[in-house]
């Protein structure tokens, strides 16, 4: 049996708590992208093929649930997320309808490379949450960043995504890795933000690496860059958060100063004035945001004649 088919359940920030299924042989991939955590793809192929029984699947979802002994741990979504990317599967819309008989609602977080076909389209139909990464709309930019199979087509794409998100009934996220020097300029954004503002989307998430990349070439956008880039999509009247890696409680508010800045700033930057509410509200001491910022936690970023507080990303 391959290992790790299955996996948690584990925290997540876009679904609660989620229960992994892996779809896809290791690193086989429509993209060999420079920040893969999981190193340069094994093989990058665009056709798709039969891998894992759909059947064997769920029976190893069933066995990990009928694990689960306390309901609090049980999970919200049943993920489909595996090493490599899951509308490869031919079997993906079959998959999706055995696993939704388990009365969890069924997630799918593909690259969104074959996105322009309309059997692949058919299949992410049928979840109840799909996530899509538009890292650019550029395709020299594309072709750095993602490193596609050389049959695949920025343009198709594009208008795949389109085409899915008029027919899409679910609730649909993007997300957006944002790297130094290569997609985080203005004009990236600006053009990144319009597109998505185009279509109907629920959540759009920014993102940078949080752990080695397969590219060493692949840096995190800094944090000056990731706080014009909020700014940028929430212009477009967009709900935007940030991903970024941290494992604070950024769903709640603790009443702890420390606790609810970090929590809140790993999520979207503070204005000043907001920072300073918090901490009344709180009863927080003044020296407790300068500790933040000399532990080098906290970083100040001016934009549009504010200053913004937000977690400091990179050490």
């Amino acid at each position: 049996m391959p290992e790790r088919r299955i996996y948690g359940p584990v925290p997540s920030r876009r679904l609660g708590r989620s229960l992994g299924v892996n779809n896809i042989p290791f690193k086989i991939c429509t993209y060999s992208c420079m920040y893969c955590q999981l190193g340069k793809a094994v093989r990058v192929r665009e056709s798709r093929q039969e891998f894992y029984k759909p059947s064997e699947l769920l029976d190893e979802t069933k066995m990990v649930l009928s694990n689960i002994r306390n309901r609090n741990e049980y999970p919200d979504y049943i993920t489909i997320v595996p090493d490599g990317e899951p509308t490869l599967d031919l079997n993906l819309g079959i998959l999706i309808k055995k696993l939704q008989t388990l009365g969890t609602p069924v997630a799918v977080i593909s690259n969104a490379s074959l996105i322009h076909l309309p059997e692949v389209q058919d299949a992410l139909l049928l979840a109840d949450y799909i996530s899509l990464k538009i890292d650019t709309v550029n395709t020299e930019t594309w072709r750095k960043i993602n490193k596609p199979h050389r049959a695949l087509k920025l343009n198709e794409i594009i208008s795949g995504i389109h085409s899915f998100a008029d027919r899409y009934s679910g609730t649909l996220a993007t997300e957006t890795m944002l790297l130094q020097g290569i997609n985080d300029s203005q004009k990236e954004v600006d053009d990144i933000a319009r597109f998505i503002a185009a279509i109907s989307v629920d959540k759009v998430y920014l993102a940078i690496p949080t752990r080695p990349p397969a590219y060493k070439e692949a840096i995190p956008a800094d944090e000056q860059a990731l706080n014009q880039a909020y700014h940028i999509f929430e212009a477009n009247s967009q709900a935007v958060e940030w991903l970024i890696g941290y494992e604070g409680n950024a769903f709640s508010s603790t009443g702890n100063f420390r606790d609810d800045l970090l929590s809140i700033t790993a999520v979207h930057p503070m204005r000043e004035d907001a920072v300073l509410e918090l901490l009344n509200k709180t009863q927080g001491n003044p020296d407790l945001l300068d500790g933040l910022i000399k532990e080098d936690l906290i970083k100040k970023v001016l934009y549009g004649g504010h200053t913004y507080f937000l977690r400091k990303f990179r050490k």
